[in-house]
């Protein structure tokens, strides 16, 4: 047994940004870890220099302690198995591919990049299944192959897959898995660099570490008989692997940066809250069988299973995340919502306003059922933080009447004469002005409302009255009548 208590791992590359397929299988994993009271590890995989940004880890590590995916081992928080970045390990990788070629798994390949070439274009012409490297140096004598190694002749480490029966492996998600042998390629383990392929780094440091399970996604299936291989070469148990389904477009292609954002930082940065962004990527190929789609973080840790992630691929959609989003901002209370919209006000242009917490609490409260996201209070209900210099053209033409300048002005009187502003006495004053001069209360409803913000659309009308006060909605209701003319 690896280890009594699961040991699952989330191993990404710092090449700049935290994939939203990469938060997904972060998730799985720790969502995984949380249920059956194993440890989450998180391991940086920087072995491919070509790829590595420079402080892309400490970037990807800040993402996932603020998505809430803090509570890990690796970076930063030491267990006993590191250093968990691979460019500290090298010594590692380079002792255990020398006992492989002690063995006769592995093999010095001093073939230049020219050979190589000419041997792919080779086998192309010939329309062979496959394209693979011809074992070359393995045949070497062991004269040539000292004699190149110790000339200092630069060589790649390639893992040696010998004929024989099809490389089989149980997968959580896909069940029996078979792969034959002739499809596999005498794979890189250390490069010309010095640093080793993703293949061999990653079957060590699992191993090493004690995952138990690989949780991964499906575009590493293929690599999984490899992984096999090299397990059964150090003679070391497997663990358990479940690799998850492919992220889709809507058009059913995988989904890629070029057909839109993908990463987890640009979402935040469009204002999706984390809940949401989490509650979404959950869904992305796992459900819990239920008639639901809202989850807090706690509660996918109580339902998650492996057993449950869905085989087929999982379409991103957009329109799904925000109505999640919305859904989540409904969950919040006022106080909770108040803390995102003054973090987000100095990114307006209302940031030198001075808006005290009542007032602000009191605009959330009439928008919140309206919110997509937060920022949608400074453009949804801009009134609240300046009046209207401008009245939607459509709404003056349909509900601004003949009488409505005379009625608005009879309005402001009676709000003059309220002493204790509520919105059943706004409500009351308006009803009383309504009955008085025999118009139906519409007649004031909406001009009202386009008088004191511009647009025909929003919260209650008592609700704006209420917050912006009784003197503001008098001048903005004497300002509209000096502006708006009836045709």
């Amino acid at each position: 047994m690896i280890n009594q208590k699961p040991r699952v791992r989330f191993a990404p590359s710092p090449t700049g940004y935290l994939h939203i397929g990469g938060l997904r299988t972060a998730l799985y994993n720790y969502l995984f870890a949380k249920n059956t009271g194993g440890q989450f590890v998180l391991r940086i995989e920087d072995t491919d220099r070509n790829r590595f940004v420079e402080g892309a880890t400490e970037q990807l590590i800040d993402v996932l302690k603020f998505i809430g995916l803090e509570d890990f081992e690796g970076p930063g928080n030491e267990g006993d198995f590191g250093p968990y970045i691979q460019s500290e390990r090298l010594e590692i990788y380079h002792d255990h591919a020398n006992q492989l070629i002690e063995n006769g798994h592995a093999y010095r390949c001093f073939c230049s990049q020219e050979r190589l070439l000419n041997l792919r274009e080779e086998q192309q012409k010939q329309k062979l299944p496959q394209v693979k490297y011809d074992k070359h140096c393995l045949y070497l004598s062991d004269e040539v192959k000292k004699q190149k190694f110790e000339s200092g002749e630069s060589f790649v480490v390639r893992l040696n897959i010998r004929p024989g029966i099809k490389v089989i492996f149980n997968d959580i998600v896909r069940d029996r898995v078979e792969f034959d042998r002739d499809t596999i390629d005498d794979q890189v383990l250390i490069k010309s660099d010095g640093f080793p392929t993703y293949h061999l780094a990653n079957v060590v440091d699992d191993h090493l570490m004690k995952i138990t399970h690989v949780i991964r996604g499906e575009e590493w299936l293929t690599s999984t008989p490899k992984h096999v291989i090299l397990y059964e070469a150090f003679g070391w148990e497997l663990p358990k692997f479940a690799h998850l389904p492919l992220l889709l477009n809507p058009d059913k292609s995988k989904l890629s940066k070029r057909q839109g954002d993908v990463a987890v930082e640009d979402y935040l940065a469009k204002g999706y809250l984390k809940e949401a962004l989490i509650n979404f990527v959950a869904l992305l190929g796992w459900s819990a069988g239920e008639q639901k789609d809202f989850y807090t973080l706690n509660e996918l840790i109580q339902k998650f299973t492996l057993e449950r992630v869905h085989k087929a691929g999982a379409v991103f959609n957009v329109e799904k995340l925000s109505w999640l989003n919305a859904e989540h901002i409904r969950a919040k209370s006022i106080d909770e919502l108040l803390n995102y919209v003054k973090q987000e006000l100095p990114n307006t242009k209302y940031k030198n306003g001075n808006y005290p917490d009542a007032y602000l609490k009191s605009a959330i409260e009439s928008m919140k059922e309206r919110l997509n996201f937060v920022t949608d209070i400074f453009e949804k209900s801009f009134y609240y933080f300046e009046p209207p210099t401008s009245y939607d053209e459509a709404i003056v033409a349909k509900r601004w009447k003949e009488r409505s300048a005379e009625l608005l002005l009879k309005l402001a009187e009676a709000f003059e004469m309220i002493d204790e502003p509520t919105k059943e006495n706004f409500e009351f004053a308006l009803h009383t002005v309504a009955e008085k001069n025999e118009v139906g209360n519409g007649q004031l409803i909406h001009p009202l409302r386009l008088a004191i913000s511009g647009i025909g659309v929003g919260p209650g009308v008592y609700d704006i009255v209420l917050t912006i006060g009784k003197d503001e909605t008098i001048r903005r209701i004497k300002s509209a009548v000096e502006t708006i003319k009836f045709e």
